[in-house]
């Protein structure tokens, strides 16, 4: 039994995304009745595609899509205002630099692979690359130690290979839309009610799809495989998932094809167009462990009860509908987490994975620079209350927290199979209890490890518990401060109080632990106020040096939530979509739905302020000024008068009054001050 468990492209590619080698530790743990061996093939596509566009190879390639598309509209139009439409600063560059690209992308590659060091001192003395629009920003430097400090030899090189991958993914995405460094397609496939337009994009592929197809049939010339699983973890992996499938359905048709992950647990639960499965077998919903083994046992000839297959989905050919396996049955009970043996990174070119370093911002650099083993620590959240998140679904909803004693256990084999002693925890939301247990664990076997992941600044997180995670190898924490504003947090139900946050905080920054807070605006209700104040209030944390990282995201509404379930008990009208008709193949996705907000306050201007203060703030930089200073209006002033009509947000864009902050100057001071008291 031959088994190739894919990630498409794109993702990440400093590091394996995680759910193929949970997948793939889980299976090869298992035995068939029969003796049969169960073989398993990791394949992470999003890395592969990257090694293919950036390569000498990748580059001409690029090269020959600009002149075509430059020679297509000379043709078409012979008017020079019609060809600079498409005629971009990358591209002039590109041709005019192509020589020195074509020489250098391999060895820079390399570098970013931790294979050719001896590169760094001619990258850091900015004598090796071709330096395109991304390099322009820093010409208004004369040291980089100016916009960054003092940094040393080998992040000043990682950072200038960087911004040369970045210029050249730049246009790869003018060439081709659909193409981003991390993503491909999303444009697409996000909020995507209608199936149509990936329809299309499948029959019509860019410059991009079509070198990916070139490039899967020179990776599997042959279609042996007994069963093709796909993991989606975000509408950027769609696109290519359905390429995949489509070139395995050509190339070998009966080889069955299961497509699960975070894409479809949390946007096609309400799936009705069947004409996805003309691409794909079987659509796998929540965790895909138990249904694939189920499935893996059927196709092996095993006799199996359908309760055991309940998770995976099918077109009925009979009666043209999308029908669950075990309807109407008991399902069997779900694998335990506890029991689970730990992900599995064997069969993926660990060495091949390439380290950015686009921002020298250590929270920005622990997503994309260092190698991470992945693991996971409890399933689903322990709090699962937030009114924001979908904590309907079993990802969320389904708590089980692993064991302190298997949990170091993983974490040994893996340093043992991969080389790397870095750990990345990617849990909801860890557990203070499992964290305690596990950094004991970890002092305890002398274990010398550096770790970081996801938390909620829980009360449990006491200084003493700060300092022994840091014994313990904890060298980053993210957390979901969200709304910062006491009514609002109350709203989401995330069970925390700001000046709680306060110390909580602090106590991980005093033990070194670095601090990366998550923040929100535009939730149901509000106010330009509230929005203020929770400006102020990060103010105040970054002043007090309780967080060094941060970001600020737009809320987003999903049908999975309690505020997308119950709207009216957060003040909003749902605006959703039109839904094709059945005739026209029905609702494909269902998960973010646009919605009315009465108090319609102008969150798209808010959001610049919110945005530049946090940059600036996380340079040390503006964190005296007053907070309305970061607002400034189309004419480039700040009007900061008080008004109810700046409570109501009904002001034009631009011209949105901007009242003074109601958080007192020394909120997050006073709160330090009580919890050294206590």
């Amino acid at each position: 039994m031959r088994v190739l468990l894919a990630l498409p492209p794109m993702a990440q590619f400093n590091c394996p995304y995680p759910a193929t080698p949970y997948l793939a530790g889980f299976l090869s743990a298992q035995k068939l009745p029969s003796g049969q061996a169960i073989q398993i093939e990791q394949v992470d596509l999003s890395l592969e595609l990257f090694l293919c566009l950036f390569s000498k190879a990748g580059l001409a390639e690029l090269k020959v899509h600009i002149e075509k598309k430059l020679v297509s509209v000379s043709q078409k139009n012979s008017q020079r205002t019609n060809v600079e439409t498409i005629w971009t600063p990358s591209m002039e560059f590109f041709l005019s630099a192509y020589e020195d690209y074509s020489s250098v992308i391999e060895p820079i590659v390399q570098f970013l692979q931790n294979k050719n060091p001896s590169l760094a001192i001619r990258l850091a003395n900015r004598q090796f690359v071709p330096e395109g629009p991304r390099f322009l920003p820093l010409d208004q430097y004369q040291d980089l130690k100016d916009l960054f400090g003092a940094m040393g030899t080998q992040d000043k090189a990682k950072y200038m290979a960087s911004l040369m991958i970045d210029d050249l993914a730049d246009i790869w995405r003018e060439v081709d839309p659909d193409f981003e460094l991390s993503r491909y397609g999303e444009k697409i496939s996000a909020a995507l009610v209608s199936f149509n337009p990936l329809i299309e994009k499948l029959k019509n592929p860019g410059p991009v799809g079509k070198i990916f197809w070139h490039y899967l049939g020179r990776r599997f010339p042959t279609g042996d495989y007994d069963l093709i699983g796909m993991t989606v973890p975000f509408p950027g992996n769609l696109l290519g998932a359905l390429m995949l499938a489509d070139y395995f359905k050509k190339l070998a048709p009966l080889v069955p094809i299961a497509m699960g992950g975070g894409y479809p647990n949390t946007e096609l639960r309400h799936l009705q167009d069947g004409r996805l499965f003309k691409w794909i077998d079987y659509l796998c919903l929540d965790d895909g462990e138990k249904p694939l083994w189920s499935l893996i046992k059927r196709l092996s000839g095993e006799e199996i009860n359908e309760g055991e297959l309940v998770g995976l989905s099918y077109f009925n050919k009979n009666d043209g509908t999308i029908t669950s396996y075990g309807a109407g049955q008991t399902p069997a009970k779900n694998l335990s987490f506890a029991d689970h043996p730990g992900p599995s990174y064997i069969g993926l070119p660990l060495d091949s994975y390439v380290s950015m370093m686009e921002m020298p911002n250590p929270m920005v650099r622990l997503w994309s620079d260092y190698r991470w083993n992945k693991l996971i620590l409890a399933h689903g959240c322990y709090w699962k209350k937030c009114t924001f998140c979908d904590v309907s679904l079993d990802y969320i909803a389904r708590y089980e927290p692993g064991k302190s004693g298997l949990l170091v256990d993983q974490m040994e084999k893996l340093i043992g199979e991969t080389g790397q002693s870095g750990f990345h925890f990617v849990d909801e939301a860890a557990p203070p209890a499992l964290l305690k247990g596990l950094s004991k664990e970890i002092i305890k076997r002398q274990l010398k490890v550096s770790w970081w992941g996801n938390l909620r600044f829980d009360t449990a997180f006491t200084k003493e518990l700060a300092e022994e995670m840091r014994d313990a190898g904890c060298i980053a924490v993210t957390g979901g401060l969200e709304v910062a504003g006491e009514r609002l947090l109350k709203l989401i139900n995330k069970g925390i109080k700001l000046d709680e946050v306060a110390r909580v905080t602090r106590a991980f920054s005093e033990a070194g632990i670095y601090v990366h807070a998550y923040l929100m605006y535009g939730f149901p209700t509000q106010t330009v106020q509230e929005t203020v104040d929770s400006l102020e209030f990060v103010r105040q944390l970054f002043f007090n040096e309780c967080i060094q990282s941060g970001h600020w995201h737009r809320f987003a509404c999903t049908a999975h939530s309690p505020v997308g379930m119950n709207p009216e008990k957060f003040s909003i009208t749902l605006q959703p979509p039109k839904i094709p008709k059945l005739e026209q193949g029905g609702l494909f996705a269902w998960n973010e739905i646009p919605f009315h907000d009465p108090l319609n306050v102008d969150h798209d201007f808010l959001g610049q302020g919110l945005r530049k203060a946090l940059y600036n703030y996380m340079l040390g930089i503006g964190l005296e000024e007053d907070v309305r200073f970061w607002f400034q209006n189309e004419n480039g002033s700040s009007d900061r008068r008080a008004s109810r009509s700046s409570q109501r947000g009904k002001t034009n864009f631009g011209k949105l009054i901007i009242p003074k902050t109601e958080v007192p100057a020394n909120f997050v001071a006073r709160a330090l001050e009580r919890s050294k008291s206590k």
